[in-house]
């Protein structure tokens, strides 16, 4: 029997940050922390649990190691290429969360741009003309088994 898992890109994707921590981690990565006790103090884990996750992030390429700018025996943690590319999936999940989970009026945080302090755009799925695109106009090819 085929496994449509094993040609599914959001089942892997899952495989490699579909926990909260895992995510959180790379949110806080994109809002600046780089050390481990910072990531400690921000998310309250366990030093077993965060070294697990920071580790398992390394290992997928999502984070890298470097020696911290203070010099010293410190490192810090970054994120790469592949890591800096889970941004959109980061701010979808704010959008959504935004969207549904929050009464009006409720405290919150609220993502906006550097320069210009202006909130970000709705994210929406488009086709490569840039027309917005529903699950209804959607459909997943799966390789022949």
């Amino acid at each position: 029997m085929h496994d449509p898992n094993l040609t599914c890109p959001v089942a892997r994707a899952l495989d490699v940050v579909g926990d909260r921590w895992s995510l959180l981690i790379v949110r806080d990565a994109f809002d600046g922390v780089q050390r481990f006790s910072d990531f400690q103090r921000s998310l309250g884990m366990s030093r077993s649990m965060l070294s697990q996750r920071l580790q398992a992030l390394t290992d997928a390429g999502i984070l890298v190691q470097q020696p911290s700018a203070e010099g010293g025996r410190y490192l810090h943690y970054a994120l790469t290429a592949q890591g800096q590319a889970l941004f959109p999936l980061v701010v979808a999940l704010r959008q959504w969360g935004e969207e549904f989970l929050f009464a009006d009026g409720e405290a919150r945080s609220v993502l906006h741009t550097r320069e210009g302090g202006e909130p970000l755009a709705p994210l929406l799925p488009r086709d490569l003309q840039g027309r917005v695109v529903g699950s209804a106009q959607t459909e997943v090819i799966r390789p022949a088994a």
